[in-house]
């Protein structure tokens, strides 16, 4: 990828997110609401916006998707006014669980390590009783 398309995919993430978190003021949208990632097409056309809502069970997650993505003609205008290209991409949404995955690995690694200091606690306990 070239420079000029990180850049404007920078550029598309930072005023997306900045949009979501400060200019949609729709009361289904809960919990927290990142952009992951955004695939930017080479010729500008569209942009894919991947989005993790954290903190919120599954239906609140689509109710805040749904939200979102009705606001999809307001964030192009709004990027359309931050951008310096002629063309103002399409925006195409898409919810990336990614982060919940990654959460869910981190609380079955804590589990498992509580298991085996409980394990290795319980050994020594036993080798202490053995000793007396």
């Amino acid at each position: 990828m070239n420079r000029r398309i990180e850049k404007l995919t920078r550029t598309v993430r930072d005023v997306i997110s900045e949009s979501i978190q400060n200019h949609l003021s729709d009361p289904r949208i809960k919990g927290l609401v990142s952009v992951t990632r955004v695939e930017l097409a080479p010729d500008l056309s569209l942009a894919k916006i991947y989005l993790s809502v954290v903190g919120v069970d599954q239906v609140q997650e689509q109710l805040t998707f749904k939200a979102i993505t009705n606001a999809t003609g307001f964030m192009r205008t709004y990027l359309s006014k931050k951008l310096t290209t002629r063309i103002c991409p399409a925006l195409n949404f898409y919810l990336d669980d990614s982060i919940k995955k990654s959460f869910e690995v981190c609380q079955i690694f804590d589990r498992l390590a509580e298991e085996r200091l409980d394990a290795t606690s319980q050994d020594n306990a036993e080798d202490t009783e053995d000793e007396k």
